[in-house]
């Protein structure tokens, strides 16, 4: 069996490092484990560690395990490309939504978000180093879309998301200057507080 609790604990170990390193509080920090491709015993286990956030980007093999896990208090977070016709069903069983690109998809989030629910938290996904194979925005897009994101109801943008090309370290540094830029273009700048990297 693999021991879970031990991986989880050097990782989180190995943040708690690199926060000391700079002078970073650990508790500004989350682990989200990728659970996409793993089975739902596997995420049971690991959440018996202490994990509660996973992340998946396919709707279909995140939507079986959902119903497998509905016992567990999980924080899903979805992680892959948005498409319109997904709009619906991540709107009304994820908390989180990492990928958003167009003002399009934030728009139709927050319609569908299902009355009683907490605001669905959303991250704009940026393409950063202009990767042909990878989804999201171009910088230059993201002030138009703080702004007007925002503002919609239902939601709540929280930061940005990005997945660099490999080796390319700069491109954290370019995206938190980003991040601190527009915090002054989002209409409430309290909710601006994460990062998603990858």
């Amino acid at each position: 069996m693999t021991d879970f609790n031990q991986q989880r604990q050097q990782i989180l170990a190995r943040i708690a490092q690199a926060c000391q390193s700079i002078g970073r509080d650990t508790n500004s920090v989350s682990l989200l484990a990728v659970s996409k491709t793993h089975s739902a015993s596997s995420i049971r286990e690991l959440y018996h560690t202490g994990q509660r956030e996973f992340a998946e980007n396919y709707l279909q093999e995140a939507s079986a395990k959902q119903a497998e896990l509905m016992d567990l208090a999980i924080e899903w977070h979805f992680i892959g490309p948005v498409q319109r016709n997904k709009t619906r069903d991540l709107a009304a069983h994820f908390a989180w939504v990492h990928g958003v690109d167009r003002l399009v998809i934030a728009e139709r989030l927050s319609a569908q978000r299902p009355l009683g629910l907490p605001a669905l938290n959303l991250c704009i996904q940026v393409n950063i180093d202009d990767q042909a194979s990878k989804s999201g925005c171009h910088p230059d897009q993201l002030p138009e879309l703080v702004q007007h994101i925002s503002g919609l109801p239902n939601v709540r943008l929280r930061g940005l998301m990005v997945i660099p090309a490999p080796h390319h370290h700069a491109a954290f540094e370019q995206t938190r200057q980003h991040f601190e830029m527009l915090r002054g273009q989002h209409q409430h700048p309290a909710d601006w507080d994460t990062l998603s990297m990858g």
